[in-house]
């Protein structure tokens, strides 16, 4: 019973255990959150604010401080809540310790200088995926603002180096380390820190006020106070002190100071003393997308003691106003008064702010200028009045007076892509091309400052293309001599004038003479056969150009075939060609008669090939013979027997009976144009017998010969004469016969003497139903085909030879016309309906 109840209680206590286990990792990240890598938690003050950090001793103040803009120390303000202080426990600490906290805090800002990098870096990296639209768009908007990304750029960090010359103007204050060194005459150092209270106590002189003067005003004061009991402090008698002092800066304080007004991040920053006001608005991140970049304000007890311009910065490398912060000064920064946006064709566009006296002028400065391709003539300006926009047109000679107002926007278009002052001269002058129409303002002068007209230009007829107002296209034409000659005045020009001098060659048909036939022309390719034409060529020239003679030339008739010029207009009967013949040696020369024979154009020079000039032609014979391998043709008509005699004779294992002569010729398809090139490179495989495979121009066939009686009766008809490309192929003694078709089993049977046709097929299982043997047919080793014959109601089988093939075809079903379909039905239906009727009468019957 005991058991049962505590099951019970298991069963209910079980979904709670469950869902605490479930929920742990929440707890755990609720009770041990992560803090963010890079930068400290920023804490807020009444007004909503940063505040800075406590400002504890070097231990609590500094202790892994990570980031934070001047000493904003986030981990060690941790640290310090971890051992169990608060914030108002390190402001009692500060309070009770100043002079420690101090130089805690020069001790961070010497390590991390003053922690700034890493603030500032999550400053300028505050745009991320997860802003809203809202906040794309101001981002957006500080990007296009001239001055922005000098605050947004982490890699500047203009932090103030500690390590530096102590600067006489100097202000000094509570916190500050002073090193004070006599020398020469008499020599000692002190090391003091001015209190709270801006004192500094040094043995036998005293307490010295030095809060609020310079680092020259305190060593003054010093040397009139050691002067009392140091000997050679003050020089006398013309002579200068034999003791010098020196005053130098050891840690030097931090201060605070406020940055107000229209910035990314106001707040309170504690900064370095030698920092400037500067250096505190970039740790703020500088103005915001309202903020003034002209006008930044540096108020000390009450009164504006400097005034920034942060573009005298950006253009200038320098700030005039930049002064050293001190305690409690308040960095304001205020609404922009004046803005302008520039966009288009400028080296820098973007939004400038402008003081009230700046003009249009002072834009394009900022800007950088106008690109190479600005119009620059006029900008157009949209202003926003107090109704609605407009448009400005600004000209060139009103940039630097043109007043600006808020708001405006310039647009700088880019230049026409045109000339103002082109003109163009082409065709048969020696520099032919572009040209200013301010040097050439006639059509002689531009003539002549293209160095004149070739010697093939047509002077008599000038064009000259002016480009109408309405961009129509007017031709004047034009006597370049009579304008030579005073005759006709000279053309003034206009911009865009277009002037063609032609060339006389450029008006005449290109003549040429054509060389054909049996001449080694290597670019043949290139010219197809046509040399140009020139004055006084002869018939050897031609034929000089045309590499000469090829060994298969009919050099006895050489014929030269010239157009007829001047044949009877209309008559049916006129000659329209007159041809030459002449006998050329191999050295290119004529007789005396003939030689010197000139040309004209478009004469063709034809060379013929010699009737009696054949290469050599080459069979090949396979198989056996005695000697397999290409065989020359000797004679034209060298037949079948020939071959083979010159091979040797057959082996013997030949088997005549399964000769055959393989002929290979290209096939030319009159419908499709022809790739003679690829023709010809076949026709040279065809011959050289390195053909292989099937090709779609190439026509092969099995020629049946009957060797046995060729060898017996050489010469005879059935002795066929061999072409080039020929392949006699004799095979080896065959022993088997194969059966294929419509039998029971294909295959091959092995040949028997006294086996007839019906034999093989009984060894291949005999015909089917299916079989048609009244047209069964035997395919012989040489390439011959016998077919099954009928005599009567017999069919008379072919002999079966060595190596042939038997091929029984399959009996096709005949197709039914409509009628014999519908009487096929009509039987199907008559016996179904008579074995239904016999069923039901045995069933009634029994």
């Amino acid at each position: 019973m005991n058991r049962s109840r505590l099951a019970k209680s298991y069963k209910s206590i079980l979904p709670y255990f469950l869902s605490l286990i479930i929920s742990l990792p929440a707890f755990s990240q609720v009770i041990a959150p992560t803090a963010p890598s890079g930068a400290g938690p920023t804490s807020t003050g009444a007004q909503g604010v940063p505040q800075s950090g406590p400002r504890g001793t070097g231990t609590t103040g500094t202790g892994n401080t990570q980031s934070g803009p001047g000493g904003q120390q986030g981990t060690g303000q941790q640290g310090a809540n971890q051992q169990g202080g608060n914030q108002q426990q390190g402001n009692q600490q500060q309070g009770n310790d100043g002079q420690g906290g101090d130089k805690g805090k020069n001790a961070a800002n010497q390590n991390g200088q003053n922690s700034e990098g890493g603030e500032q870096s999550k400053i300028n990296t505050s745009t991320s995926t997860t802003l809203t639209p809202e906040e794309q768009a101001k981002e957006a908007m500080r990007q296009k603002i001239y001055g922005y990304s000098i605050f947004a750029d982490k890699n500047l960090a203009p932090i103030p180096d500690l390590q530096i010359v102590t600067p006489t103007t100097y202000v000094v204050g509570p916190g500050d380390e002073m090193k004070i060194y006599l020398y020469n005459y008499a020599e000692s150092t002190y090391e003091v820190v001015v209190n709270k209270d801006g004192f500094i106590s040094i043995p036998r002189v005293g307490n010295v006020m030095v809060a609020g003067r310079t680092i020259e005003e305190i060593r003054k004061i010093l040397i009139d106070k050691f002067a009392k009991f140091v000997p050679g402090m003050l020089g006398g008698g013309g002579e200068t002190a034999r003791t010098k002092l020196m005053v130098t800066l050891g840690e030097v304080r931090s201060v605070k100071v406020f940055v107000t007004g229209e910035v990314i991040n106001p707040g309170t920053y504690t900064v370095s003393s030698l920092s400037s006001a500067f250096n505190a608005l970039y740790q703020a991140g500088g103005p915001n997308e309202i903020g003034s970049f002209r006008e930044i304000r540096v108020v000390r007890q009450g009164k504006v003691v400097s005034k920034m311009d942060i573009y005298d910065y950006l253009v200038n490398g320098k700030i005039d106003g930049d002064i050293r912060v001190q305690e409690n000064d308040n960095i304001v920064v205020g609404y922009y008064l004046k803005r302008a946006e520039i966009a288009g064709m400028v080296k820098r566009p973007g939004i400038y702010e402008l003081t009230p006296e700046e003009k249009l002028g002072d834009v394009l400065r900022y800007s950088g200028g106008f690109n190479d391709k600005a119009y620059r003539a006029r900008l157009k300006i949209q202003r926003i009045t107090s109704r609605e926009r407009k448009i400005l047109d600004v000209p060139e000679t009103q940039y630097d007076t043109f007043e600006m107002a808020t708001g405006d926007s310039i647009t700088v278009e880019t230049v026409l892509d045109r000339y103002e002052n082109i003109v163009t001269i082409q065709g048969a002058v020696m520099r032919p091309g572009e040209y200013s129409l301010d040097n050439s303002p006639t059509l002689k002068q531009l003539i002549e400052n293209a160095q004149g007209m070739r010697e093939d230009a047509f002077v008599g007829r000038v064009n000259v293309l002016r480009t109408r107002e309405d961009l129509t296209i007017q031709t004047i034409p034009i006597n370049y001599t009579d304008v030579l000659n005073g005759v006709t005045p000279d053309l003034v020009l206009t911009r865009l004038d277009e002037v063609i001098v032609p060339s006389r060659f450029e008006m005449a048909e290109t003549a040429f003479v054509s060389v054909e036939g049996e001449v080694n022309n290597t670019k043949i390719g290139e010219n197809e056969g046509k040399f140009p034409y020139t004055t006084d060529m002869t018939l050897e020239d031609v034929l000089v150009q045309a590499g000469g003679l090829k060994e298969s030339a009919y050099t006895s008739e050489i014929e030269v075939v010239r157009r007829k010029r001047n044949s009877v207009a209309g008559a049916a009967n006129a000659q329209i060609s007159e041809v030459y013949k002449f006998n050329v040696n191999r050295d290119l020369s004529l007789n005396a008669k003939a030689t010197n024979f000139v040309l004209f154009p478009f004469d063709q020079v034809i060379v013929r090939k010699s009737p009696n000039y054949v290469e050599q032609q080459t069979v090949f014979v396979e198989g056996e013979v005695l000697v397999n391998g290409p065989y020359t043709i000797i004679n034209k008509n060298d037949k079948i027997s020939d071959i083979i005699k010159r091979a040797g004779g057959l082996t013997e294992l030949a088997y005549p009976e399964g000769a055959t002569l393989l002929r290979r010729t290209v096939v030319k398809n009159l419908d499709e144009p022809v790739d003679y090139e690829q023709v010809q490179q076949t026709e040279k495989r065809i011959k050289s017998g390195t053909l292989t495979g099937d090709l779609p121009n190439v026509k092969e066939e099995k020629i049946g010969i009957v060797l046995k009686n060729i060898l017996k009766n050489p010469g005879s008809f059935e002795d066929l004469v061999v072409q080039e490309g020929d392949i006699i192929r004799i095979p080896k003694r065959l022993e088997t016969v194969q059966v294929t078709g419509s039998v029971l089993y294909p295959t091959t049977v092995k040949y028997g003497k006294g086996m007839n046709f019906t034999d093989y097929i009984s060894q291949s299982g005999g015909f089917t139903v299916q079989s048609l043997r009244k047209s069964s047919y035997i395919k012989y080793p040489n390439g011959n085909i016998d077919r099954t014959r009928r005599f009567l109601f017999f069919n008379v089988y072919p002999k079966v030879q060595p190596g042939s093939e038997i091929f029984v075809p399959t009996r096709a079903a005949p197709a039914l016309n409509p009628q014999q379909t519908i009487a096929t039905a009509t039987g199907l239906l008559g016996s179904v309906m008579s074995l239904i009727l016999a069923v039901l009468a045995f069933r009634s019957i029994n």
